[in-house]
């Protein structure tokens, strides 16, 4: 064999990195601290749209509204899935993702940190005058009187011969492992109010009532492990809803407080109770929380067809179409009319004024002078029987209006309806008479199992981190030898020499007490 294949077979074989290499440094960058930092911002930015962007589950309105304005921008929004970011796919991961680093990091440090609770503090060094902080003085001080001051002083003490080692600090630690637990312990939570909990969202006119079941709902949004037997079977009605508006002044006809006046009872059998629910001041009835959300007005119509026969009445929920004034587009569909179906399109004025060009408009978002403008009025199929869905706020779809015969349109249209007011309907076929207003709430139900244990763990997190980042390890040495005493210190905390120093200085001073020749 020649010297060359001999090196070649001698030479050290490089080992290929292979599959389990690969799931080990996957593993390793997953559950390292810095990754779990990333993640941690990964979930607070991706918070971000939740916040900036109507939620499906909250706003309803006014994603619909987005719709109507930037269809194209409502489009990417849904792709992007930021109407619905808290289960969106991408929030998810991120979530998961965090989760599973948490444990991963927890694990081993938990690990470490029992270990070096069992650990005793290591002998001390034989010249303590290397070490950072150092002193010497005279003394007939022994190793047991050095080590009871030290303990006095909450050090974990360990004895030797003519040397005491003294430590202190494991609070930090213990701090920062707490707070690991205490995150993970918040995204548990938000998992377990997730899984066992519930939103749902409706609409309840002025005199009109609400009970706690699936089926009230306008939306609902129960969680994986909820069924329609999990909700607490309370009910109230809606007697009155006031706003409070600023009157003068540059802040004119902006809202001051919102106030809902109801009569809960908490369960079938229990006796009605009144509560006077406010904005940031939710209902709650055995853990389910009810907030105000929304207000608006839904005037009261009456409609007669062409038959003499009163084919609708009641209040009609209007959209916001100016916040300001709280101008409202209404719609009013009439199935049943004969001889043929009817319906409306309407805007309601608070408080309407006529403008220069003939027009009317609302100056001010109060109930002060209410009228409602005929904005059109149509006759045939309005296509409510065919079974596709349809919206409350809509007339028809654009293939079902095209099919409509036009009553009333434009500028055809008659001067505003004040209450009382009524509109005759070309060729006999009925009329529509505005008899009153009402006010229309939104609220939001939510029942969250998880909401008291992720305050209680976002408190621990807060304490925890305060501990790891006030407390610093540190260990103090001490050598007695022929009536001199030497003692040492530092600190296994980066950048706590500066504070350590004034301790070791209060240190050597107790352990000086009544002594001579400190240096």
């Amino acid at each position: 064999m020649s010297v060359q294949e001999l090196e070649k077979e001698q030479a050290p074989k490089q080992g290929g990195f292979g599959l389990v290499a690969w799931v080990r440094w996957a593993w390793r960058t997953l559950t390292s601290m810095k990754t779990a930092l990333i993640l941690l911002f990964l979930l607070a930015l991706g918070s971000v749209p939740g916040s900036l962007v109507p939620q499906r589950s909250v706003e309803p309105d006014k994603v619909a509204q987005i719709y109507e304005q930037s269809p194209a921008l409502a489009e990417w929004y849904d792709r992007l899935q930021l109407f619905e970011v808290f289960s969106s796919t991408w929030f998810a991961a991120v979530y998961l993702l965090l989760f599973t680093s948490l444990i991963g990091c927890i694990i081993p440090r938990t690990a470490t940190y029992l270990r070096e609770l069992r650990r005793k503090p290591p002998a001390a060094p034989k010249n303590l005058s290397r070490l950072p902080h150092s002193a010497s003085f005279e003394s007939e001080l022994s190793v047991d009187e050095a080590a009871a001051k030290l303990r006095k002083l909450r050090f974990r003490v360990v004895t030797g011969d003519g040397w005491v080692s003294a430590e202190k600090g494991f609070l930090r630690e213990t701090g920062n492992l707490f707070f690991h637990v205490a995150l993970l312990g918040v995204l548990l939570a938000i998992g377990a109010g997730s899984l066992f909990g519930y939103r749902g969202n409706v609409l309840v006119v002025e005199g009109d009532g609400f009970a706690n079941t699936v089926a009230a709902y306008d939306r609902f949004m129960p969680g994986n492990q909820v069924s329609a037997e999990s909700l607490e079977p309370f009910s109230f009605t809606l007697s009155e809803f006031k706003v409070a508006y600023q009157l003068a002044g540059d802040k004119r006809g902006q809202a001051l407080d919102y106030s809902a006046h109801l009569k809960v009872s908490d369960t079938p059998t229990s006796a009605p109770r009144d509560y006077e629910l406010k904005v940031n001041e939710p209902l709650e009835v055995d853990g389910t929380q009810l907030y105000l959300i929304g207000n608006g007005y839904a005037p009261v119509f009456k409609v007669t067809d062409g038959k003499g026969q009163v084919a609708f009445e009641g209040p009609v929920p209007c959209l916001i179409e100016q916040k300001t004034t709280m101008t409202s587009g209404c719609v009013v569909k009439v199935p049943d009319a004969q001889p043929s179906q009817l319906g409306f399109l309407l805007r309601f004025l608070p408080t309407s004024v006529p403008l220069t060009n003939g027009d009317y408009a609302s100056a001010f978002p109060g109930e002060l002078n209410p009228e409602v403008k005929l904005l059109g009025a149509f006759s045939g199929d309005l296509g409510v029987r065919s079974g596709k869905p349809q919206s409350v706020y809509e007339l028809a779809e654009p293939e079902v209006l095209k099919k409509l015969k036009p009553l009333v349109m434009g500028t055809a249209a008659p001067k505003p309806l004040a209450v009382g007011q009524s509109v005759e309907l070309p060729d006999g076929l009925g009329k529509l008479e505005f008899t009153g207003v009402k006010e229309w709430i939104t609220l939001q139900t939510s029942y969250d199992p998880g909401r008291f244990p992720a305050l209680l763990a976002a408190g621990t997190a807060v304490v925890a981190i305060a501990l790891s980042l006030m407390i610093r390890r540190r260990r103090v040495f001490v050598r007695i030898s022929g009536g001199r005493v030497e003692v040492g210190g530092l600190t296994r905390t980066e950048g706590s020499a500066a504070g350590f120093a004034e301790e070791f200085s209060d240190i050597v001073k107790v352990l000086s007490a009544g002594e001579r020749d400190v240096r």
